[in-house]
């Protein structure tokens, strides 16, 4: 008989010279039997069908309809008739598997019986039906398999649903101020961008960047490497020593399981660089490889919240992005980033996105780069996140806020689709999908930008920010 990989149990028992094998199948993440016989025992079970919205919200009217204003708020066209219509067909197997498996378990039983009252000729012609009703069982089971992997390759495409706290909009023109830290600073004199200030400086070096690799990638000179390094050890510092995070080194190349959990797969793989022949991914962010952290494990509720904070760089293609941002550092296809990483439990993930986001605002605080916090609105959100708030630091060069940092709340998405899951405290049984919480801590390229703006001198030369100068060992930069 087939199995179905992940799922449940494996049932064995020798009746009467027949070893009959069952494989429990719950696709509703509810305990697992046949009904009327012992030889099948309920279990829990802490594995999830994976990688996809919590498929029951298909099963009534309203979770639709809750879908499909999910997906309208997002401005995102998805046909959800095929995913009824397989979830349909999936719960018709479902129910021909169990029936099957139900008249294989009482013959079992009866070959037990005739083979006690010695009727060998009548136990020897019910094993060979029940040889063929095994057939008919894994027919069903192939099935089954078969309709969900058409089904996941569906539900891999829906976005997370948006928290209705969430104000409605298609784009960042709906975005809303939260409130803003600090005063843009009022020079007297004709402030420069970060690319005429480095490249005067000699730390940044755009013409060789794109001579080594290609365009959008830069080289970072003496004072401008030190500065980058230097806001590195700040951040990790910062979130490790006042903020509670425990740093983490992360491998800076993962699979693709990995990008499936985190959900940047397969909806946008065309954002990576993968790493051929060997099929991995370069990390578009230390997000994907903190997610997946624990996958497939089950925690514990007491030892929640799991505060993580790691350095990576981060490849991104930057696909569909043509022609924005081509000046300088703010839209490479390689930086530098510290990120900020939560698995809570389900009841207070969104306090703790607040944490986060303050967590992350108090190292701009400390640089003393003015900054407002925005929410984004429904159609301006991540793929997987359920709300969203951005940190946008103030650019003189550019005469706007730009964001340096956007905190997520992805409640039990990533979760679900890494089986992220908890014990709660006190309990022998029964488990929770884990949330999970995202935050740059900060961009360190946009951090390096913002700090070569704000704090330049008529003179072209960098005053290095307080929180900075025992890193730096200097005050100024030139």
């Amino acid at each position: 008989m087939h199995q179905h990989k992940g799922w449940g149990k494996r049932y064995l028992k020798n009746t009467g010279g027949v070893k009959i094998e069952f494989w429990s199948q719950d696709l509703l993440w509810l305990p697992a039997c046949i009904a009327g016989d012992a030889l099948l025992s309920c279990h829990e079970k802490t594995r999830t069908e994976k990688k996809m919205l919590d498929p029951r919200l298909f099963f009534e009217e309203e979770g639709v309809r809750r879908v499909e204003r999910a997906l309208s708020d997002r401005h995102l066209q998805f046909d959800l008739a095929p995913v009824r219509e397989l979830l349909a067909r999936r719960k018709a197997m479902n129910a021909r598997a169990d029936e099957l498996k139900n008249r294989l378990n009482q013959g079992s039983k009866r070959i037990g019986e005739l083979m006690r009252a010695g009727e060998k000729g009548g136990a020897e012609e019910l094993k060979r039906e029940m040889k063929a009703l095994s057939g008919e069982v894994a027919g069903a089971d192939e099935q089954i398999r078969e309709l969900e992997s058409e089904l996941e390759n569906h539900l891999l495409y829906l976005p997370n649903l948006p928290d209705p706290s969430v104000p409605a909009g298609a784009d960042e023109s709906a975005n809303v101020e939260v409130r803003r830290w600090g005063e843009p600073r009022d020079f007297g004199f004709p402030v420069k961008d970060h690319v005429e200030l480095g490249e005067a400086l000699g730390i940044l070096d755009f013409e060789r960047g794109a001579k080594v690799t290609g365009a959008r990638f830069t080289v970072l000179k003496g004072s401008g490497a030190r500065l980058e390094r230097s806001l590195i050890s700040f951040f990790l510092d910062l979130h490790t020593r006042e903020h509670g995070y425990q740093e983490v080194m992360p491998p800076f190349i993962v699979n693709r399981e990995s990008l499936i959990g985190s959900g940047n797969l397969p909806k946008f793989e065309e954002d990576l660089f993968k790493v051929e022949p060997f099929g991995y991914y370069l990390v578009p962010t230390a997000e994907v490889p903190l997610t997946n952290l624990h996958r497939d494990e089950l925690l514990r509720e007491e030892d929640l919240p799991l505060k993580f904070c790691a350095f990576t760089p981060c490849f991104r293609s930057e696909a569909g992005a043509a022609g924005k941002d081509t000046r300088g550092l703010i839209r490479q296809h390689q930086f530098n980033k510290v990120e900020l990483y939560k698995i809570t439990g389900d009841q207070n993930s969104f306090d703790e996105l607040e944490g986060l986001v303050t967590d992350a605002a108090r190292a701009l605080e400390l640089l003393g780069l003015p900054y407002r916090v925005v929410q984004l609105c429904t159609g301006d959100m991540g793929f997987s996140s359920a709300k969203t708030y951005d940190l946008e630091v103030w650019l003189p060069g550019q005469g706007r806020y730009r964001e340096i940092s956007s905190c997520s709340n992805c409640t039990d998405f990533q979760a679900r689709r890494a089986n992220l899951r908890y014990r709660p405290a006190g309990q022998k049984k029964g488990t929770r999908l884990a949330h999970t919480l995202n935050g740059s801590g900060l961009a360190v390229g946009r951090t390096l930008v913002a700090i070569l703006e704000n704090c330049q001198r008529e003179d072209g030369k960098i005053e290095i920010p307080e929180a900075l100068r025992e890193y730096m060992k200097a005050d100024l930069i030139g």
